[in-house]
């Protein structure tokens, strides 16, 4: 593993350091149930970074990106987590998902007339891969697309589209020949939110939040040139799709997690204890602080060994799953800590109050072992492709 940084890599990290500082968002990113707001500051936000020439650093340059280094990626989300930017979430699809696939499959009209509008920060994209019997297991997916003519006529249901409430387009996954085998005859659209026949139901989350929806497909018209691919190869682009999503933009979540580790143990400064005294005070809080402090370090090292060997190789490996899986159980520990550090005072949940945001956090955090395949999936991958294991 090699971590050192060159002399033009750290220059990078001075250009990065300098812009974020001049050119975050001071002002607090809206967090009421009123998405439009949220979407309307995710998008400025994408426009100022548009035009200051640091929109999509991992993107080639010829269609408009960065075309940064995984190096320089590694050092981007450093400095945009220290900086405090605005978390990726209603332009995390777009720009993470929707926005590489285009340029890796799609065509070139796709991506002269997408992949602009991302970058820009003009639309919002939204994921329909998940159904109700059907979301690790992707490859049950039931949503049918059959062919009329110049177009795809597509029923079926989606659930936890995250934002399809508030984007304009869609990576849609639909099987497009039922008598092919679970994973052939799938085909990977882009379908405009607006189509006539589509019904999006928003869902409350645990925490008040409207963000997941389910999307209903009455007889939905899709052109077939929105195809990405070919027809009946969606799989081969989906994985294409969904391996991005282990890509360094998954390093700034850690390293907000390392920064409220630390705002967790000012907290336990500033309790009571269990007992006596101050919460960091007892014995087993202590150590059980010590010890995510300690796993947070492994997991940055992890990371960094796997973008080492994805520089060498210039394949990203199956271990990411082993970050992943780390990752989302590590969340979920630290968010469990902070109730037992804050105690009876974390159920009151006092709007903006420190008890409130860390039991939303560990309400939030209960789908980390869910979203982008199961800690059963990713514990399958890491024995079937890691380890060698017989399936």
């Amino acid at each position: 593993m090699d971590i050192r940084f060159s002399a033009a890599e750290e220059a990078f990290r001075a250009d990065a350091r300098a812009w974020l500082e001049a050119n975050v968002p001071r002002g607090p990113r809206p967090a009421g149930v009123d998405l439009r707001e949220r979407r309307d500051y995710d998008l400025a936000w994408q426009r100022r970074m548009f035009e200051g020439g640091w929109a999509g650093v991992s993107w080639p340059r010829e269609f408009g990106g960065r075309g940064a280094s995984l190096m320089e990626q590694v050092i981007w989300y450093e400095e945009y987590a220290r900086a405090g930017a605005p978390e990726i979430t209603t332009t995390f699809v777009g720009l993470n998902h929707a926005g590489p696939t285009l340029i890796a499959c799609g065509s070139e009209e796709q991506k002269a007339y997408h992949l602009p509008r991302i970058l820009r920060g003009d639309v919002v994209w939204c994921q329909g891969f998940s159904e109700p019997n059907a979301g690790s297991d992707l490859a049950s997916l039931q949503t049918r697309a059959v062919v009329d003519g110049a177009e795809l006529v597509v029923s079926g249901q989606k659930i936890w589209t995250s934002f399809g409430n508030v984007a304009e387009f869609q990576e849609l996954l639909v099987r497009t020949d039922p008598e092919a085998p679970r994973h052939r005859g799938i085909s990977w659209v882009i379908c405009a939110m607006d189509s006539p026949g589509i019904d999006i139901r928003p869902i409350t989350t645990l925490t008040g939040d409207q963000h997941f929806c389910e999307v209903f497909y009455d007889e939905v018209r899709i052109p077939l040139r929105n195809v990405v691919g070919q027809l009946h190869d969606g799989w081969r682009v989906a994985m294409a799709t969904l391996g991005f999503e282990r890509g360094t933009a998954f390093l700034s979540e850690q390293i907000r997690l390392a920064r409220r580790l630390e705002d967790l143990a000012a907290l336990a400064r500033s309790v009571p204890g269990p007992r006596a005294g101050r919460a960091i005070d007892d014995d087993e809080i202590g150590r059980r602080l010590a010890l995510a402090r300690a796993e947070v370090a492994a997991l940055r090292a992890m990371t960094y060994r796997s973008v080492s060997l994805a520089v060498r190789t210039g394949v990203p490996g199956a271990e990411a799953s082993i970050i992943r899986l780390f990752f989302s159980e590590l969340v979920q520990r630290i968010d469990l800590l902070a109730l037992d550090i804050l105690g009876p005072a974390a159920v009151e949940r006092c709007e903006g109050s420190p008890a409130a945001r860390w039991a939303d956090s560990y309400l939030a955090g209960l789908s980390q072992t869910i979203g982008g395949g199961t800690k059963d999936i990713q514990r399958n991958i890491i024995g079937d492709r890691v380890l060698g294991l017989p399936r």
